[in-house]
């Protein structure tokens, strides 16, 4: 039901919900958002992708280009419910900007292709919220499409993500025929009529009464066997109430036990409200969660929900309006009032927060407070960046920061105009503050400005940005992948001394280390670097072995082979001594740098580079062709299905081969073919081994 969102600003924690839309690229998130706030009356007027009239895609590239960039945070009402919704990036390119929303949402919507099912970047964005522990429901969309199966696309999620899928919907209708469905708990169908704004209740029909009771049947029996308090009642009785249903399904979401399955068709306005019906039911309010964590000097500190208690508030997004900078706040615990003096507690400075908006993608009503659960933008911070804690300056904490992924492609970047080149520094400057999973730096060969980022598309937008709002000329390089270095076999008892004597208070250490490969996470995750000392009987102090430690993690931005850093080592400190007078913790960080450093030139090392699998759509009749491309491109085929009359072809790829992909394969498939990727590591270069050397 509708509802003014403006009389609910001030609603109860529990009526907050704070909730994200993941799902792979063209799956129809942003479709799905545009009909929510239709739906609730935040808007008047149906946004239309393909038209570029979206509330959320509100940038000129995102609607251009056809896909969400950057995460875009709404408000709208339902039911006597405030509903704080950000719609997310669904291309692998800003996994980063959905990794930022993950660690501030309290619930999720995944929404699925109902011919597609699971696809690759649904599977990455589920495991990202699993990682967070964010529960979700699940939407089935595009059920109007041919080829559309609910039961499919379930059995995919059951399949692909490991999940237990609870099916609470029946859809009515196949494909252009789909009408709506029925409510496998209060037993009713549901039907919208075409081009209608709302839908109609009524009993289920004849013809679908046995269907519907056999999957409400196996939905209790689901349900019953993961919810103890459902499983008395079903052993009772044979069946479960609506009441016990409802609140079982709503707390094995909540736990993340299963998820609860709806569908419908987002274009066609089908199946929205028993969706926010849902989020409202069964995802989490502000309270609902664990209280968030903070340090507090060397201490961890809880912080409640409560608007009474100290402020805790996490920056997870800045951007540069042509008003201003805004700064995207999830506020955990206490009140941040407008003209309120709050405290950085990273970069230990006092911000003054100047307005406090309700956000609207691009437009922004403005409130007097914001309370724990509120999801806001301020105005007036002038440096806090991503990740940055504001709090009460009396009660200062530390939470965690979203992580930050490591690019894997640069592009040096130069204006064409010398005159042109500071405002380029200035415009890397605010786009990197914006998006902290792009970094500048400047290459000491070439001395040229390199921007490296997470994918071709990512860096493609990144100096587009530049381009139109900076009005800069700018030249572009060739993309490099970003290479790393391992341990392929390392090396026993490496002895290293550092003695410098020059006059007055010299330098000594002596140290002695094993090197060892250690297994890199397939994801790509961690910095694959382990450090241990087996030092006894007080031959080296702590601090010593710490300075050791901090020198191998210096050694480890450059490896032998090309300079690249170096990942997949564990490093043993086994021996060493010390001088009574010239010893210091400088002197075996010192130590630590060289000794790692001449382990490396010691072991054989191995080329690693960036791999991804990807996913090319293609007709039947170019399969061949595609094939034999991915095989030159050094792919290794690992799937390859039929659908709907097209091939899906899956491969893993060295990101390196990939530059430019996308116009050869329209070219091959004479424009029919699609292809979608995600990173999943890295693999090492064949051939790319140096030279195991013998230490003397």
């Amino acid at each position: 039901m509708r509802t003014d969102l403006h009389r609910h600003d001030t609603a109860p924690l529990t009526a907050v919900r704070n909730v994200g839309i993941l799902a792979h690229v063209d799956a129809g998130k942003t479709t799905v958002t545009e009909r929510i706030l239709y739906t609730t009356g935040a808007t008047y007027k149906r946004g239309e992708v393909h038209d570029g009239t979206t509330v959320t895609d509100f940038d000129v590239q995102e609607r251009e280009r056809g896909i969400t960039i950057s995460a875009a945070a709404v408000s709208c009402a339902w039911d006597g419910h405030r509903i704080n919704l950000i719609d997310t990036p669904g291309h692998v390119d800003f996994a980063d900007e959905v990794e930022r929303s993950l660690r501030v949402l309290d619930g999720a919507i995944a929404v699925f292709d109902a011919v597609a099912g699971v696809e690759p970047q649904s599977e990455s964005v589920w495991r990202q919220a699993d990682r967070h522990g964010v529960p979700r429901i699940a939407f089935v969309n595009k059920l109007d499409r041919a080829g559309a199966d609910l039961d499919t696309a379930v059995e995919s999620m059951r399949r692909r993500l490991g999940t237990v899928p609870m099916v609470v919907q029946l859809p009515v209708g196949r494909e252009d025929a789909f009408t709506g469905v029925v409510d496998l708990i209060r037993m009713r169908l549901l039907t919208w009529r075409e081009g209608g704004d709302t839908y109609e209740e009524g009993p289920v029909p004849e013809e679908l009464r046995e269907e519907a009771r056999r999957r409400r049947r196996l939905l209790e029996e689901t349900v019953a066997q993961l919810h103890p308090g459902a499983l008395e009642e079903f052993c009772d009785g044979s069946a479960l109430s609506a009441g016990t249903l409802t609140g079982a399904l709503r707390d094995l979401t909540r736990s993340g036990e299963g998820v609860v399955v709806l569908c419908g068709s987002a274009y066609r306005n089908r199946g929205v409200e028993p969706l926010l019906d849902a989020v409202v039911a069964y995802l989490p309010s502000p309270p609902d969660v664990p209280a968030v964590r903070g340090a507090v000097g060397d201490d961890e500190q809880e912080r409640a929900c409560d608007p009474e208690a100290p402020l805790a508030a996490l920056v997870f997004k800045v951007q540069a309006t042509p008003r201003g900078r805004l700064t995207y706040l999830r506020v955990y615990s206490g009140t941040v009032r407008r003209g309120e003096a709050v405290w950085d507690a990273g970069a230990r400075r006092t911000e003054r927060i100047g307005r406090i908006l309700r956000v609207q993608a691009d437009r922004h009503t403005e409130v007097d407070r914001a309370v724990a659960g509120d999801i806001v933008a301020v105005a007036g911070v002038k440096a806090a960046r991503s990740g940055a804690t504001l709090c009460a300056p009396d009660a200062p904490v530390v939470l965690e920061p979203p992580t930050v992924a490591e690019p894997v492609v640069s592009v040096a970047v130069e204006a064409h105009r010398n005159a042109d080149s500071a405002r380029l520094v200035s415009a890397l400057a605010r786009l990197v503050e914006e998006d902290p999973s792009l970094v500048v730096r400047t290459d000491r060969e070439s001395g040229q400005t390199v921007l490296s980022g997470m994918g071709e598309l990512h860096l493609e937008v990144a100096v587009e940005k530049i381009r139109r709002a900076h009005g800069l000329e700018v030249g572009v390089g060739r993309p490099q992948v970003a290479y790393r270095e391992t341990v392929s076999r390392g090396v026993s008892g490496l002895v290293y001394r550092h003695v410098k004597q020059e006059g007055g208070a010299g330098q000594f250490a002596h140290v002695v280390i094993d090197v060892r490969p250690l297994p890199v996470a397939q994801d790509g995750t961690g910095d694959g670097f382990a450090f241990r000392s087996v030092v006894t009987g007080g031959r080296l102090p702590r601090d010593y072995v710490q300075a050791v430690e901090a020198g191998c993690g210096d050694a480890l931005s450059e490896g032998p082979l090309g300079g690249h850093r170096v990942t997949g080592v564990q490093v043993t400190l086994t021996d060493g001594s010390t001088h009574p007078k010239d010893s210091s913790p400088m002197a075996f960080r010192t130590a630590g740098r060289f000794a790692l450093r001449a382990a490396f030139r010691a072991s054989v090392m191995a080329l690693l580079e960036p791999v991804v699998e990807v996913t090319a759509t293609v007709p039947e009749d170019a399969v061949g062709g595609v094939l034999g491309d991915l095989a030159a491109r050094r792919g290794q085929i690992s799937a390859s299905a039929m659908r709907a009359g097209t091939a899906v072809v899956t491969a893993t790829v060295p990101l390196a081969e990939l530059f430019g992909y996308a116009s050869q394969l329209r070219g091959r498939t004479q424009g029919r073919g699609t292809f979608t990727s995600r990173a999943t590591g890295y693999a090492p270069v064949p051939g790319a081994v140096s030279d195991e050397v013998v230490p003397r």
